[in-house]
């Protein structure tokens, strides 16, 4: 089910990389991100896609950036669901993009 990170960062961060640095883990993969940072950002600075869908597997990014739209829910390795463009990353947690296909 859980895919390896890989390919190129969607995001590149151009300053505040002086902020402490926190570690998470995505799909199994441990990894660190920044103090402050949301989900998003957390996952998207280490790949080129924030999540697959539900519906099939193709790969999403995120669509309006502000918590309208839905195409950013991602999920914890116990069940919860997070809005990844307005969720801060917390020191630890353990998120997953590949939700099981429902269609």
């Amino acid at each position: 089910m859980s895919q390896p990170v890989t390919g190129q960062a969607l995001f590149r961060r151009l300053n505040e990389a002086a902020r402490e640095r926190i570690r998470f883990t995505l799909n199994g993969q441990a990894l660190h991100a920044l103090q402050g940072d949301t989900i998003m950002t957390a996952i998207l600075t280490q790949q080129s896609h924030l999540r697959h869908s539900e519906f099939g597997a193709t790969a999403r990014a995120g669509f309006c950036l502000m918590g309208a739209c839905q195409d950013c829910w991602v999920d914890s390795e116990s069940g919860e669901r997070y809005r990844a463009c307005s969720t801060l990353l917390l020191p630890g947690m353990r998120l997953l993009t590949q939700a099981e296909p429902t269609a």
